[in-house]
């Protein structure tokens, strides 16, 4: 007979805690690559971690802390990348800017998955207080952007807020299935699988036209 796995020690030091807490973190996306959000319980990812299902409420109330503490992460690991390319390509135009964000978006697609999911878990499953302190935290993880952009700070934030909208779409329509592989090698269906960077690169100049004209009107 096979014994279960013996579970981790007790995470004592700053350190430990951390190290547990990414633990958690990595197991809860490894979970969510292939399990829908709805089905995926904190039972789910004690398991996956080998931790006590009590030991994982130490470091997350609730699937839903959990979920906008593994999309935080991503969105600074993004931010961070955005910010060395503007310091890299210093951008002086508000098309440049674009082609920065799109550039940035290469690579990402773990972070759209989870975006996907953002409007249903905030709007239905998280409280007031939890919902403000994500809004703030990705206010603050936002600033060392519009730190270096040629663009009003208003006109830059309009623009992320359609990045992120149209990043989620393109991101719906663009992406490989399992399911739907064998449809993208028919000639007569292949404007249902558009490439993803070329799209989001043509309707974000769009935007970023149209947000600068709007201001110079104004």
């Amino acid at each position: 007979m096979v014994s279960d796995p013996p579970r981790p020690a007790r995470a004592r030091s700053p350190e430990e805690k951390g190290q547990r807490r990414d633990d958690i973190l990595r197991a809860a996306e490894r979970l969510w690559a292939h399990t829908p959000y709805a089905d995926l319980s904190m039972n789910q990812v004690a398991r996956e971690t080998k931790l006590a299902k009590g030991t994982l409420y130490l470091y997350f109330d609730t699937k839903e802390e959990l979920y906008l503490a593994l999309l935080t992460e991503h969105l600074g690991r993004w931010l961070d990348e955005v910010t060395a390319l503007l310091d890299d390509r210093q951008p002086k135009t508000p098309g440049e800017v674009a082609d920065v964000l799109v550039a940035s978006s290469r690579g990402h697609e773990a972070l759209r998955r989870l975006l996907i999911l953002l409007g249903t878990v905030l709007e239905h499953n998280v409280g007031l207080e939890l919902t403000l302190s994500f809004k703030r935290e990705v206010r603050t993880l936002l600033q060392p952007v519009l730190d270096r952009v040629p663009l009003p700070q208003g006109i830059m934030l309009r623009l992320l807020m359609h990045l992120y909208a149209l990043s989620v779409g393109w991101q719906h329509v663009t992406e490989e299935l399992p399911s739907t592989g064998h449809l993208r090698r028919q000639p007569e269906l292949a404007f249902m699988f558009p490439s993803f960077e070329k799209e989001l690169s043509f309707s974000l100049h769009a935007v970023v036209d149209r947000l600068v004209a709007e201001t110079v009107k104004v």
